[in-house]
């Protein structure tokens, strides 16, 4: 019996495998053009994000295709990510390291108990344990997953000046390498419908709500039944794991009620303008990395009333959103919210997603400049989920021949 039930599972997997590879057309099978350098993509998931083996095969990246696997079918190496879907942009961005690198994840001693929560979390192998100034990496993030490589990359190589005078007082008690600072390991970061500047939508609503009817959207997108999803809300750092034997609707609605969504020190701040203002005057731009941003759009603007609607096309669960987005200005508090933030993708400002206010920027002109926010042509007609999912790509055959045309930008830039 456990024969044949070893070989049906055989059997599943290589039919999934065959399949993607059909999915892929021939054209797209062209290997890859990387002259410039053959470092390795890292795909850093956004707000509410998840990884391998989660909801049974339905992947952010791909829904059902597989944009990782076509990638490296091509000839870019690239690699998957997993952190906390819904946690601040620092412990992702933690996560993120050790999950690349390999360690037990160390938030920070100084942070730790700043916020209130445990300092070390899981243990990673590492996805890729050469890494290193020589081994450098490509980070491509998606909607928050930008913010959170931005973060990434000022840890690696300014470190952090709280936790390093906490060690200079508690000697005994470590330091991460991570906030040590000195490490030119990344060569690139590229944002995709990333709100550098906050989401208007995070201003006025209740993250946590949507986290809820998001899960359970894709719930039922990948057929699952919402007592039984296989899904992690990865926040160990807070005492919120999944008991054994705990249903996903107990387990969920237990992080929903939990305190942690009034902290700081967690997604439903960092995503708001506030608190992207914040990370924006000390996450820096750094002269020696290359930065690409892509925007989408997909509102229009009303003639009578001159905001802006969702299009037609727009996933479901993002119109009403889009519309609240699409009228919504301020005069204080600061920032100042103007009509020119109106445009949106379903949850990211256009505005929002070109570059860091104040940070270095220059238009695309066909050359990626080195330092800069090189800011691609607005992609009309794209909402939130076609950066990932690919369901509707004008301009684009498929989803593959947009991440083909990423991928091969970012390994044709000089080392």
């Amino acid at each position: 019996m456990k024969t044949l039930q070893k070989l049906f599972i055989t059997a599943v997997f290589l039919f999934s495998v065959f399949a993607v590879s059909l999915s892929i057309q021939p054209e797209q099978q062209v290997r890859a053009e990387t002259s410039g350098n053959d470092y390795p993509i890292v795909l850093v998931h956004g707000l509410g994000g998840w990884g391998k083996g989660e909801f049974l095969g339905y992947r952010y990246w791909g829904g059902l295709k597989d944009i990782e696997f076509y990638l490296n079918q091509t000839g870019h190496r690239t690699y998957v990510a997993t952190v906390g879907p819904v946690s601040s942009n620092w412990d992702r961005a933690v996560e993120l390291y050790y999950y690349i690198k390999g360690g037990k994840v160390d938030y920070g001693a100084a942070h730790a108990k700043e916020h209130g929560h445990a300092r070390f979390g899981r243990t990673y192998p590492g996805i890729y344990g050469q890494w290193d100034e020589t081994n450098k990496i490509h980070l491509i993030g998606h909607s928050m997953g930008g913010q959170t490589s931005r973060m990434l990359v000022e840890l690696l190589k300014s470190g952090s000046q709280k936790e390093q005078e906490y060690y200079s007082q508690h000697p005994e008690e470590g330091i991460s390498p991570l906030f040590t600072g000195g490490k030119n390991w990344v060569h690139s970061v590229t944002s995709l419908a990333t709100p550098h500047n906050g989401s208007t939508f995070a201003d006025q609503e209740q993250i946590a709500s949507f986290i809820k009817d998001f899960i359970i959207h894709l719930a039922s997108a990948a057929g699952q039944k919402q007592e039984s999803l296989i899904y992690d809300f990865k926040l160990d750092q807070w005492g919120l794991k999944r008991q054994p034997g705990e249903s996903f609707r107990a387990y969920m609605n237990r992080v929903m009620k939990s305190p942690i969504w009034q902290s700081s020190d967690i997604s439903a701040y960092d995503l708001t303008t506030f608190g992207a203002q914040e990370l924006n005057q000390w996450v820096k731009t750094y002269p020696d990395v290359y930065y690409l941003s892509y925007t989408g759009n997909a509102s229009y603007r009303g003639v009578v009333t001159g905001n802006y609607y969702p299009i037609r096309t727009m996933y479901p669960l993002y119109k009403q959103i889009s519309m609240q987005m699409g009228s919504y200005t301020r005069q204080s508090p600061a920032p100042v919210i103007d009509r020119s933030w109106l445009p949106n993708d379903g949850l990211v400002n256009v505005v929002s997603a070109k570059y860091p206010f104040g940070h270095p920027n220059s238009p695309y002109d066909g050359k990626i400049k080195q330092g800069v926010w090189n800011s691609f042509p607005v992609m009309e007609g794209w909402d939130h989920q076609d950066f990932i999912n690919g369901s509707n790509t004008p301009g684009y055959s498929s989803i593959y021949g947009y991440y083909n045309e990423v991928a091969n930008r970012v390994h044709s830039l000089p080392k």
